[in-house]
């Protein structure tokens, strides 16, 4: 499309036409004015077209345009009034450098202000990767603690285990070496007795005749005497009992150790405690109490007290009891391993519960079901059967069942415990069984 008079004679920063039209060297031109506030913003002597850099920053006047320019004004009888650029520029579309300016200084602060708030949200983090760090040296510190103590109990038992079937040993070694030297002692007795007569006969026999015959009568009652003499019986039962010292040792050291030892079906997940959850040493129980200084992880419950089992389950079925004593807010259940940790809609959750004494049931965000038990609730069980999309709870106290959900699960399922009491929650041991094979 072939170019108008007028497009032809505009300046291509302000699209009006040239006042004062200055040549580039490569040819381009451009209003003085114009060229000289783009000079300004960029910072750099280019050509606003090709970005060719000038050699000077007064670019010569394009004497042959400008006559072109004025005498295209006049054929269309506007006057100019101003032969240079004022300072309001009539009839350009550029502003004041100072307007200018303002504007692009109000962009920065906007900008800054980003970016102070994207600085701060860096810092905070940082903030939190290094209370985390310090942290997890606590965490390491206290578990080897707790670690070591729980050895501490297992080697001073298996000391004085060992020290006591050391002493049963020895007692059996000391009672069988008396027993047998009170018999060894006898036969020497019986053994220097017979060497004697032996010893005694030899010499009669070689005595004279009639000394000989005057002891003859003598030596023969002896001789019958040592004669009549029993011979000595092997003793049974001399020897240690060794396998009664030795037979199923560490099987009986275990079964010995079960009222050291316990066996909990869920162990519950320190990282996943709301701030004013407070857990046991053994990870069994849990109660409310003064908010923690602790990091405020991903997998940690911001507002609700809860608390997750530390093992998922899937495909199969599993059984745990929980002690709710006479507390009388709580919530026991499990919940879905993408339940929501933070804010208050943790919607991903199946549980029964009690609240200011009355006992309900909920599934997901579904309404509550008000439960109605033959007495006061304290042990409660908990039966999944993952595969058939079953959760059920009993009143372990009565063996009765209290409620049934069913879902068609579909990912791992946490237990859960929830409690705003000062007094504990607790997972129920296991009773232990040890059996030989």
């Amino acid at each position: 499309m072939p170019l108008t008079m007028e497009e032809d004679l505009s300046c291509t920063i302000c699209q009006d036409v040239y006042r004062d039209p200055v040549v580039l060297f490569c040819s381009h031109s451009f209003c003085r004015l114009c060229l000289k506030n783009w000079w300004e913003e960029k910072k750099k002597l280019e050509c606003p077209l090709c970005k060719d850099e000038s050699t000077t920053s007064d670019p010569p006047c394009n004497l042959a345009l400008k006559m072109l320019c004025e005498r295209f004004l006049l054929t269309r009888k506007k006057e100019v009034t101003k032969p240079e650029h004022s300072g309001d520029h009539h009839g350009h579309k550029l502003q004041p450098v100072n307007e200018v300016a303002q504007g692009r200084i109000n962009e920065l602060r906007k900008a800054l202000s980003l970016l102070l708030d994207k600085l701060k949200v860096f810092k905070d983090e940082k903030g939190n990767l290094d209370q985390t760090a310090e942290y997890i040296k606590l965490q390491a510190q206290q578990t080897e603690g707790r670690i070591k103590e729980q050895f501490r109990k297992l080697h001073l038992f298996l000391h004085k285990e060992e020290d006591s079937r050391i002493s049963a040993l020895r007692t059996e070694e000391s009672e069988k070496t008396q027993k047998l030297s009170l018999k060894i002692d006898a036969l020497s007795r019986e053994i220097a007795a017979l060497s004697r007569t032996i010893k005694d006969t030899e010499g009669l026999i070689k005595a004279e005749d009639a000394v000989m015959l005057q002891s003859y009568r003598t030596a023969v009652e002896t001789i019958q005497q040592r004669l009549l003499l029993e011979n000595p019986q092997p003793v049974s039962g001399a020897l240690i009992d060794v396998a009664k010292h030795l037979g199923n040792l560490s099987f009986n050291i275990w079964n010995k150790m079960k009222h050291l030892v316990s066996y909990t079906p869920v162990v519950l997940d320190p990282n996943s405690a709301n701030f004013e959850l407070i857990l046991s040493e053994d990870l069994t129980s849990v109660r409310c109490g003064q908010k923690q200084n602790i990091p405020d992880n991903p997998e940690r419950f911001d507002f609700f007290r809860i608390v997750l089992g530390s093992e998922g389950f899937m495909t199969g079925t599993y059984s745990w009891d929980v002690e709710v004593g006479d507390n009388t807010d709580w919530f026991v259940g499990v919940a879905s391993q993408d339940v929501q940790r933070k804010g208050n809609h943790p919607s991903r959750l199946w549980r029964i519960g009690c609240i200011d004494g009355q006992y309900m049931a909920r599934a997901l965000s579904e309404p509550s079901t008000v439960l109605e038990p033959m007495r006061k609730l304290s042990r409660i069980r908990v039966h999944l059967d993952w595969n058939r999309g079953k959760l059920v709870f009993f009143d372990l106290n009565t063996n009765t069942h209290l409620h049934t959900f069913t879902h068609s699960f579909s990912q791992k399922l946490f237990p859960y415990l929830n409690t705003v009491n000062a007094s504990p929650l607790r997972i129920i041991p296991e009773k232990l069984c040890l059996k030989s094979s």
